[in-house]
């Protein structure tokens, strides 16, 4: 079962430290992270109780030569087509995930699309605009947080287009 804390103070992770220190509104919600789920992202759903639609993954891909973050929900999968055309590029693959973790300083799994190491250009599904609140990675496995999509758009500039299928 999630346990779930009003506000994770400085010290937690570089996510939940950024939006402290934004001064956002957010939840954590912890659970005992499985090594042998299969997906991370479904294992969070289920684990929280919450509907995939409302659980997003953080993906690194590269676009043209430039990584980008793509936040799409865990029920379904990244259009690298669409995620290129948000962005005003050409091409889109996948980023290998040894320079993702360098990139972001998030182990997969736990990647964050709040607090990277280096800023990213992040394009968030449209899919998000339609709940009130969702959960995304707070920086490691077994931790997520959850906020309006209005507020992870808006403190990681991200782009909404749909770039989930």
């Amino acid at each position: 079962m999630a346990k779930k804390s009003k506000k994770q103070q400085p010290g937690g992770t570089p996510a939940t430290v950024a939006l402290t220190a934004a001064g956002a509104a957010y939840t954590v919600h912890s659970y005992d992270h499985d090594p042998a789920h299969p997906s991370y992202g479904e294992e969070a759903a289920e684990a929280m109780g919450v509907s995939p639609d409302r659980v997003f993954k953080t993906l690194v891909a590269d676009v043209d030569g430039t990584l980008t973050v793509a936040v799409v929900p865990v029920a379904g999968q990244l259009d690298l087509k669409a995620l290129a055309a948000a962005v005003g590029g050409k091409r889109a693959a996948m980023a290998d995930p040894a320079l993702a973790e360098r990139t972001t300083g998030y182990v997969r799994g736990g990647i964050s699309p709040l607090g990277q190491r280096k800023k990213l250009p992040t394009v968030l599904d449209a899919s998000a605009s339609a709940h009130a609140t969702i959960c995304v990675s707070a920086g490691r496995r077994g931790l997520e947080v959850e906020l309006p999509p209005a507020t992870l758009q808006k403190l990681t500039e991200a782009v909404l287009a749909p770039i989930g299928r």
